[in-house]
């Protein structure tokens, strides 16, 4: 038997698909997985002891703001410290490309939650990924173009839908980013730049991503009063424009909305059986985004996650600034920003419902570049292991996993990845199921979680005895090296 590189030895196996753990060694043999077994006679240049451990695949984060953060923190602590091991970047409409504004000007938001001037974008898709390239993070990353991007290089008045000149440009610069190696397009209707887009002009753009094989993600238009026409929308953008849909970090938002989600699960069952379409979310009550003072209803609290006028308000309560500044919140807001908010506008229950519902994948949507971000950032993925499985019973340890690794490779199309067998990649996390929690709050976000003993990203550890090992494996994966689920689940 040839020797490994690297032995784990005696570990749970969770292998990704859902099946029952079981106990054996893995082999690893530069970036990928060797054997699978009992291997106790083969020899290895390391061997790291896994008794008592569970190992798993590693998790896929499928919806994340980390285009620049990748780039200004290759090391990123705050994904492979809960054993992440691909990101999923471009959400919500919102890409570093291509795009050009003059390195001193703001982007306008939410652009500006991950680039806040324009040194930070990129003329073209192609020189995005070359960046990663060059100075790979610790993490895989899986890019998308993001439409509100498209519509600032194309149009000067976002006030309306597209014109056919305009549509010609963002079609154009879709088809460049798709050939460079963008594995996907997204959409964040529900934002400013992109909000008077019409469902036409998102046809006809996802019509190339469908061409192209690649897949579509979507923050819908509304995810409040107006969620079930929200999904009839994107599932008729999916439908004529030949791709595979996600629905973005599906919620019920709004007092008046709770306990939708069994309405509006059952319509997106409706249409999985008919189309191909997915849906991801993260384990917590509240979101966050952009601090609009046109967009505070609804919400039974915010904090301040983020000022430019007052960085010294980051982590406030938006109505006690309110109080003392002798202002409403809309007044408190605009004096505020560009700022950032966390709002407490879901109900547990929607939240349990959707995160249980089989087709769920999870994605953290945090934001790197927040002062005081969401807990989500740090602690969604040990979060889900520990508290909804082990301590709520929500679903089994295995299916939490699949819901992290096998799933969201399946539906996105990462070849070899998302699995433990014989030569998938050697992404892998070892932690103790007893002991994994999220240690981040919303006091203090930043805190590495809990259980989380060993992160392997292509066969190189990334994170060990908590902390990070400085390795930089992690690869930009390109719309050649996917193949997204593009066929019903009833298919």
């Amino acid at each position: 038997m040839d020797k490994a590189d690297i032995k784990i030895e005696g570990a749970m196996v969770c292998d990704g698909t859902g099946a029952p753990l079981f106990k054996a060694d893995v082999a690893i043999v530069d970036d990928r997985i060797q054997a699978v077994g009992d291997l106790s006679a083969q020899p290895a240049g390391s061997v790291i002891a896994g008794e008592g451990l569970v190992l798993a695949p590693g998790f896929i984060d499928v919806h994340t703001h980390d285009d620049r953060a990748v780039l200004s923190d290759p090391g990123h602590a705050c994904k492979v410290s809960q054993g992440v091991t691909t990101v999923v970047t471009g959400n919500c409409g919102i890409s570093l490309a291509p795009l050009s504004v003059p390195d001193d000007k703001r982007p306008a938001p939410p652009l500006d939650l991950i680039a806040p001037t324009g040194a930070q974008l990129f003329d073209g898709f192609g020189d995005y990924l070359a960046a990663l390239d060059d100075a790979p993070p610790a993490v895989n990353v899986l890019p998308q173009i993001g439409h509100s991007t498209l519509r600032l290089a194309a149009m000067s008045d976002l006030q309306r839908t597209a014109s056919e000149t305009e549509l010609s440009t963002m079609l154009s610069l879709l088809e460049d980013s798709l050939a460079a190696g963008a594995a996907g397009f997204s959409t964040g209707l529900f934002y400013r730049p992109a909000e008077h887009a019409s469902t036409e002009e998102v046809i006809a753009l996802v019509k190339a991503v469908g061409a192209a094989g690649a897949f579509h993600s979507t923050h819908m238009r509304d995810e409040g009063d107006f969620v079930i026409d929200s999904i009839d929308e994107t599932a008729r953008i999916g439908h004529d424009g030949g791709a595979p849909v996600v629905i973005s970090h599906h919620k019920c938002t709004g007092e008046g909305n709770h306990g939708r989600s069994s309405e509006t699960l059952a319509r997106i069952d409706h249409y999985r059986v008919r189309q191909p379409m997915a849906l991801d979310a993260y384990p917590y009550e509240a979101g966050s985004t952009v601090l609009d003072s046109a967009r505070l209803e609804g919400a039974r609290k915010i904090l301040v996650s983020w000022s430019e006028a007052r960085p010294d308000c980051a982590g406030r309560d938006l109505d006690d600034l309110a109080a003392e500044f002798g202002m409403s919140r809309s007044e408190t807001a605009k004096m505020l920003s560009p700022a950032g908010g966390i709002f407490f506008m879901m109900d547990e229950d929607d939240v349990r419902r959707i995160l249980a519902h089989p087709s769920t994948m999870i994605g953290s949507d945090g934001l790197p570049h927040d002062a005081r971000p969401h807990p989500r950032l740090w602690g969604t993925f040990p979060r889900v292991l520990g508290h909804y499985s082990r301590d709520v019973g929500l679903f089994s340890l295995e299916k939490a996993v699949r819901k992290m690794t096998g799933l969201p490779a399946a539906r996105f199309g990462l070849i070899d990845r998302g699995a433990i067998r014989p030569g998938a990649f050697a992404d892998l996390v070892l932690f103790d199921a007893a002991s994994i929690i999220d240690s981040a709050t919303y006091e203090n976000p930043m805190e590495p979680a809990a259980g989380i003993e060993l992160v392997m990203v292509n066969g190189r550890v990334v994170w060990r005895d908590g902390v990070s090992t400085g390795a930089r494996s992690g690869r930009a994966i390109r719309l050649k090296d996917i193949k997204p689920q593009n066929v019903p689940d009833a298919a």
